[in-house]
Protein backbone atom coordinates (compact mmCIF):
# COMPACT_ATOMS: atom_id res chain seq x y z
CA UNK A 1 0.00 0.00 0.00
CA UNK A 2 1.28 3.33 -0.76
CA UNK A 3 1.55 6.35 1.43
CA UNK A 4 -0.78 8.60 -0.33
CA UNK A 5 -3.72 5.58 0.01
CA UNK A 6 -2.59 5.37 3.83
CA UNK A 7 -2.83 8.88 3.82
CA UNK A 8 -6.29 9.12 2.34
CA UNK A 9 -7.61 5.77 4.56
CA UNK A 10 -5.70 7.66 7.47
CA UNK A 11 -7.77 11.14 7.03
CA UNK A 12 -11.20 9.35 5.98
CA UNK A 13 -10.94 7.09 9.29
CA UNK A 14 -10.34 10.01 11.40
CA UNK A 15 -12.96 12.40 9.94
CA UNK A 16 -15.67 9.39 10.69
CA UNK A 17 -14.58 7.20 13.01
CA UNK A 18 -16.94 4.16 13.12
CA UNK A 19 -18.47 2.67 16.36
CA UNK A 20 -15.86 -0.25 16.65
CA UNK A 21 -12.69 -0.46 14.81
CA UNK A 22 -12.63 -3.22 12.20
CA UNK A 23 -9.38 -5.48 11.90
CA UNK A 24 -9.05 -3.73 8.61
CA UNK A 25 -8.65 -0.57 10.88
CA UNK A 26 -6.34 -2.04 12.98
CA UNK A 27 -4.05 -3.50 10.05
CA UNK A 28 -4.17 0.14 8.25
CA UNK A 29 -2.71 1.32 11.42
CA UNK A 30 -0.18 -0.96 12.19
CA UNK A 31 1.11 -0.07 8.24
CA UNK A 32 0.72 3.67 9.58
CA UNK A 33 2.93 3.19 12.78
CA UNK A 34 5.53 1.10 10.98
CA UNK A 35 6.37 4.08 8.63
CA UNK A 36 6.38 5.93 11.57
CA UNK A 37 9.08 3.68 13.13
CA UNK A 38 11.21 3.61 10.27
CA UNK A 39 11.01 7.14 9.85
CA UNK A 40 9.67 6.70 6.14
CA UNK A 41 6.79 9.51 7.55
CA UNK A 42 6.56 12.41 9.69
CA UNK A 43 4.86 14.63 11.58
CA UNK A 44 6.52 18.00 9.73
CA UNK A 45 9.17 18.00 7.36
CA UNK A 46 11.86 20.48 5.60
CA UNK A 47 10.53 22.53 2.85
CA UNK A 48 12.48 25.34 1.55
CA UNK A 49 9.62 27.10 0.38
CA UNK A 50 8.51 27.35 3.83
CA UNK A 51 8.94 30.68 5.88
CA UNK A 52 9.96 29.14 8.35
CA UNK A 53 11.77 25.83 6.25
CA UNK A 54 8.97 23.33 7.50
CA UNK A 55 5.31 22.12 7.02
CA UNK A 56 3.39 19.98 8.99
CA UNK A 57 1.89 16.96 7.62
CA UNK A 58 -1.41 16.87 9.43
CA UNK A 59 -2.64 13.65 8.31
CA UNK A 60 0.76 11.75 9.70
CA UNK A 61 -1.07 13.41 13.13
CA UNK A 62 -4.29 12.29 12.67
CA UNK A 63 -3.20 9.01 12.28
CA UNK A 64 -1.25 9.37 15.39
CA UNK A 65 -4.40 10.62 17.26
CA UNK A 66 -6.53 7.49 15.87
CA UNK A 67 -4.03 5.19 17.91
CA UNK A 68 -5.29 6.45 21.03
CA UNK A 69 -8.69 6.35 19.68
CA UNK A 70 -8.40 2.92 18.95
CA UNK A 71 -6.22 1.93 21.59
CA UNK A 72 -7.66 -0.46 25.00
CA UNK A 73 -6.41 0.14 27.84
CA UNK A 74 -3.83 -2.45 28.59
CA UNK A 75 -1.29 -4.13 31.13
CA UNK A 76 2.10 -3.19 30.21
CA UNK A 77 3.87 -4.27 33.30
CA UNK A 78 7.23 -6.17 33.52
CA UNK A 79 6.30 -6.67 37.21
CA UNK A 80 2.73 -5.66 37.83
CA UNK A 81 3.48 -6.37 41.59
CA UNK A 82 6.64 -3.93 41.66
CA UNK A 83 6.14 -1.60 39.23
CA UNK A 84 2.61 -1.43 37.56
CA UNK A 85 2.15 0.34 33.57
CA UNK A 86 -1.19 0.79 32.39
CA UNK A 87 -1.24 1.90 28.48
CA UNK A 88 -3.20 1.98 25.63
CA UNK A 89 -2.45 -1.13 23.34
CA UNK A 90 -1.47 0.52 19.94
CA UNK A 91 1.35 2.29 21.66
CA UNK A 92 4.07 0.33 23.36
CA UNK A 93 7.43 0.64 24.37
CA UNK A 94 8.90 0.57 20.82
CA UNK A 95 11.39 -2.37 20.34
CA UNK A 96 15.15 -2.41 19.49
CA UNK A 97 17.79 -4.69 18.45
CA UNK A 98 21.51 -4.28 19.13
CA UNK A 99 21.80 -4.23 15.02
CA UNK A 100 19.43 -1.02 15.41
CA UNK A 101 22.78 1.02 16.74
CA UNK A 102 20.72 3.05 19.23
CA UNK A 103 22.84 3.33 22.28
CA UNK A 104 20.10 3.18 25.12
CA UNK A 105 22.50 3.05 28.65
CA UNK A 106 21.02 1.41 31.20
CA UNK A 107 18.58 3.39 34.03
CA UNK A 108 15.29 3.97 33.37
CA UNK A 109 14.63 5.62 29.57
CA UNK A 110 11.29 4.87 27.84
CA UNK A 111 10.99 5.57 24.26
CA UNK A 112 7.61 5.12 22.63
CA UNK A 113 6.21 3.09 19.92
CA UNK A 114 5.38 5.00 16.59
CA UNK A 115 8.89 7.57 16.73
CA UNK A 116 11.85 7.48 14.81
CA UNK A 117 15.54 7.33 16.49
CA UNK A 118 18.15 7.14 14.28
CA UNK A 119 21.78 4.89 14.10
CA UNK A 120 24.16 6.41 16.55
CA UNK A 121 21.57 7.88 18.26
CA UNK A 122 22.71 8.05 22.45
CA UNK A 123 19.98 7.85 25.40
CA UNK A 124 21.20 8.45 28.56
CA UNK A 125 18.74 7.38 31.39
CA UNK A 126 16.61 8.68 32.69
CA UNK A 127 15.17 10.17 29.39
CA UNK A 128 11.77 9.92 27.59
CA UNK A 129 10.94 9.72 23.50
CA UNK A 130 7.42 10.28 22.43
CA UNK A 131 4.85 9.22 19.84
CA UNK A 132 5.47 10.66 16.40
CA UNK A 133 8.96 11.89 17.62
CA UNK A 134 11.53 12.17 14.41
CA UNK A 135 15.03 12.23 16.34
CA UNK A 136 18.31 11.64 13.72
CA UNK A 137 21.76 10.11 13.66
CA UNK A 138 24.01 11.29 16.20
CA UNK A 139 21.66 12.87 18.73
CA UNK A 140 22.57 12.77 22.17
CA UNK A 141 19.56 12.86 24.57
CA UNK A 142 20.90 13.48 28.02
CA UNK A 143 19.34 12.10 31.58
CA UNK A 144 15.98 13.95 32.11
CA UNK A 145 15.07 15.31 29.02
CA UNK A 146 12.12 14.90 27.21
CA UNK A 147 11.46 14.70 22.85
CA UNK A 148 7.63 15.36 22.92
CA UNK A 149 5.38 13.87 20.91
CA UNK A 150 5.91 14.76 16.90
CA UNK A 151 9.05 16.81 18.30
CA UNK A 152 11.40 16.67 15.16
CA UNK A 153 14.67 16.67 16.14
CA UNK A 154 17.87 16.89 13.57
CA UNK A 155 21.61 15.27 13.14
CA UNK A 156 24.42 15.73 15.81
CA UNK A 157 22.21 17.60 18.36
CA UNK A 158 22.93 17.71 22.45
CA UNK A 159 19.92 17.88 24.34
CA UNK A 160 21.31 18.38 27.77
CA UNK A 161 20.11 17.12 30.88
CA UNK A 162 16.47 17.76 31.99
CA UNK A 163 16.00 19.56 28.78
CA UNK A 164 12.17 20.19 27.96
CA UNK A 165 11.65 20.24 24.30
CA UNK A 166 7.67 19.88 23.55
CA UNK A 167 5.87 18.06 21.25
CA UNK A 168 2.98 19.20 19.45
CA UNK A 169 -0.06 16.89 18.56
CA UNK A 170 -2.79 19.10 18.89
CA UNK A 171 -4.17 20.82 17.08
CA UNK A 172 -3.14 19.03 14.04
CA UNK A 173 -2.11 21.85 11.84
CA UNK A 174 -0.01 23.10 14.26
CA UNK A 175 3.67 22.82 14.00
CA UNK A 176 5.40 20.89 16.18
CA UNK A 177 8.97 21.96 18.11
CA UNK A 178 11.62 21.42 15.43
CA UNK A 179 15.51 21.39 16.80
CA UNK A 180 17.58 21.23 13.08
CA UNK A 181 20.99 19.81 13.10
CA UNK A 182 23.83 20.33 14.96
CA UNK A 183 21.90 22.51 17.95
CA UNK A 184 22.94 22.23 21.48
CA UNK A 185 20.10 22.80 24.14
CA UNK A 186 21.75 23.41 27.69
CA UNK A 187 19.96 21.81 30.73
CA UNK A 188 16.96 22.91 32.13
CA UNK A 189 15.90 24.61 28.98
CA UNK A 190 12.20 24.72 27.43
CA UNK A 191 11.16 24.74 24.70
CA UNK A 192 7.68 25.05 23.28
CA UNK A 193 4.70 25.82 21.12
CA UNK A 194 5.67 24.86 17.35
CA UNK A 195 9.34 26.83 18.18
CA UNK A 196 11.92 26.12 15.06
CA UNK A 197 15.27 26.38 16.45
CA UNK A 198 17.39 26.65 13.11
CA UNK A 199 20.95 24.93 12.33
CA UNK A 200 23.64 25.20 14.88
CA UNK A 201 22.26 27.03 17.08
CA UNK A 202 23.29 27.46 21.10
CA UNK A 203 20.86 27.60 23.85
CA UNK A 204 21.98 28.74 27.00
CA UNK A 205 21.38 26.85 30.25
CA UNK A 206 18.13 27.92 31.16
CA UNK A 207 16.64 29.31 27.99
CA UNK A 208 12.70 29.06 27.53
CA UNK A 209 11.08 29.40 24.44
CA UNK A 210 7.83 29.81 22.93
CA UNK A 211 4.63 31.59 21.24
CA UNK A 212 4.95 34.34 23.76
CA UNK A 213 8.48 35.15 24.22
CA UNK A 214 10.25 37.80 22.40
CA UNK A 215 14.17 37.21 21.89
CA UNK A 216 16.12 40.07 21.99
CA UNK A 217 19.16 39.62 19.06
CA UNK A 218 21.76 42.83 20.41
CA UNK A 219 23.85 41.66 17.32
CA UNK A 220 22.00 42.46 14.60
CA UNK A 221 19.31 44.92 16.79
CA UNK A 222 15.98 43.39 16.21
CA UNK A 223 13.52 41.42 18.39
CA UNK A 224 11.87 37.91 16.92
CA UNK A 225 8.31 37.21 17.71
CA UNK A 226 6.08 34.62 16.75
CA UNK A 227 3.49 36.60 14.95
CA UNK A 228 0.45 36.50 11.97
CA UNK A 229 0.35 32.68 12.77
CA UNK A 230 3.85 31.64 12.75
CA UNK A 231 6.17 30.10 15.13
CA UNK A 232 9.26 31.68 16.84
CA UNK A 233 12.11 30.97 14.35
CA UNK A 234 15.89 31.26 16.13
CA UNK A 235 18.15 32.07 13.35
CA UNK A 236 21.39 29.41 12.61
CA UNK A 237 24.18 29.94 14.45
CA UNK A 238 22.65 32.51 17.42
CA UNK A 239 23.45 31.79 20.71
CA UNK A 240 20.55 32.28 23.14
CA UNK A 241 21.06 33.07 26.96
CA UNK A 242 18.29 33.27 29.57
CA UNK A 243 17.89 37.51 30.21
CA UNK A 244 15.03 39.93 31.37
CA UNK A 245 14.00 43.06 30.80
CA UNK A 246 12.47 45.78 33.21
CA UNK A 247 8.58 46.03 33.14
CA UNK A 248 8.23 49.98 32.11
CA UNK A 249 4.78 50.85 33.93
CA UNK A 250 2.04 50.43 36.45
CA UNK A 251 2.77 48.06 39.59
CA UNK A 252 5.76 46.18 38.05
CA UNK A 253 7.76 49.22 37.24
CA UNK A 254 6.59 50.62 40.73
CA UNK A 255 7.67 47.16 42.45
CA UNK A 256 11.15 47.33 40.41
CA UNK A 257 9.50 43.98 38.75
CA UNK A 258 11.43 42.30 35.30
CA UNK A 259 10.24 39.40 33.01
CA UNK A 260 12.04 37.02 31.18
CA UNK A 261 13.74 37.85 28.07
CA UNK A 262 15.99 35.60 25.77
CA UNK A 263 19.05 36.92 24.24
CA UNK A 264 20.80 36.80 21.28
CA UNK A 265 23.95 37.81 22.92
CA UNK A 266 26.69 36.28 19.26
CA UNK A 267 26.62 34.14 16.17
CA UNK A 268 28.52 30.47 16.84
CA UNK A 269 31.82 31.37 16.23
CA UNK A 270 35.60 29.33 16.78
CA UNK A 271 35.03 30.13 21.19
CA UNK A 272 31.82 28.38 20.78
CA UNK A 273 32.88 25.35 19.21
CA UNK A 274 35.18 24.58 21.71
CA UNK A 275 32.88 25.08 24.45
CA UNK A 276 29.70 22.82 22.62
CA UNK A 277 31.42 20.28 20.92
CA UNK A 278 30.38 16.58 22.28
CA UNK A 279 33.47 14.32 23.08
CA UNK A 280 33.46 11.53 20.00
CA UNK A 281 34.78 9.36 22.79
CA UNK A 282 31.51 9.52 24.50
CA UNK A 283 29.61 8.24 21.74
Amino acid sequence: MRKTEIASLIEALFDAPPAVYSPADLELFRRFKALLNAGEIRAAEPDPSSPTGWHVNAWVKKGILLGFRMGSLVDMSVDHRKQPWFDKATYPVKQFDVADGVRIVPGGSSIRDGSFVARSVTCMPPMYINVGAYVDAGTMVDSHALVGSCAQIGERCHISAAAQIGGVLEPVGAMPVIIEDEVMVGGNCGVYEGTVVKKRAVLATGVFLNQSTPVFDVVKERVLRAENGQPLVIPEDAVVVPGSRAIAKGPGKDWGLSVAAPIIVKYRDEKTEGKVQLEDLLR
